[in-house]
């Protein structure tokens, strides 16, 4: 029991000496860490709903030539 209450409190101290080392090492501010965050979330999200639009679009053409209302295409 004594090996493990060691254990854990040696981990739990190095995590805490690694979390203030990041936190004095890192070269930005945490809001310039965010807003670049914030600016590839939104990018990536955009495309999802680009790549859904279209994805969206085909589908329906494909559902509207099974129904006989538009021509097939070759």
């Amino acid at each position: 029991m004594n090996k493990i209450l060691s254990f854990l409190s040696g981990a739990l101290l190095g995590a805490f000496i690694a979390a203030i080392t990041v936190l004095l090492l890192t070269p930005k501010s945490g809001e310039s860490i965010r807003s670049e965050l914030r600016h590839e979330v939104d990018a990536v999200l955009e495309e999802g709903r680009r790549a859904s639009e279209i994805r969206r679009k085909e589908l329906e053409a494909q559902f509207l030539q099974m129904r006989g209302d538009q021509p097939a295409r070759n």
